[in-house]
């Protein structure tokens, strides 16, 4: 890649991320009482996070049966407030099984 057209592309992603995070700070200038907008704005990082690692969960062994157990087993775990290396062994260990099978 020549070097102008990496600085032009570093140049574009350094400003699109930087508008992303300007543009609420200028659009907003008084705080939040709308509940349901409050409400939406709390939840919104964990349905980000939620619709970014399932998929990878499932597609990261190349079996989803596998996948999908050891994603069960490690909600499950965490259901049942284990701590987070339990359950990341304990799925990585069903997921490693079940691809066996």
């Amino acid at each position: 890649m020549d070097t102008k057209v990496f600085f032009f592309y570093l140049l574009i992603m350094a400003g699109s991320t930087y508008l992303i995070r300007v543009i609420p700070f200028v659009l907003v200038k008084e705080k939040i009482e709308n509940r349901f907008i409050k409400s939406f704005l709390y939840y919104i990082p964990y349905a980000v996070l939620t619709a970014m690692t399932i998929p990878a969960a499932i597609f990261a062994t190349g079996k989803v049966w596998a996948s999908v157990a050891g994603l069960l087993v490690a909600v499950i775990l965490a259901l049942k407030k284990r701590s987070l290396t339990e359950v990341a062994f304990f799925a990585c260990l069903t997921a490693f099984l079940v691809s066996l099978i």
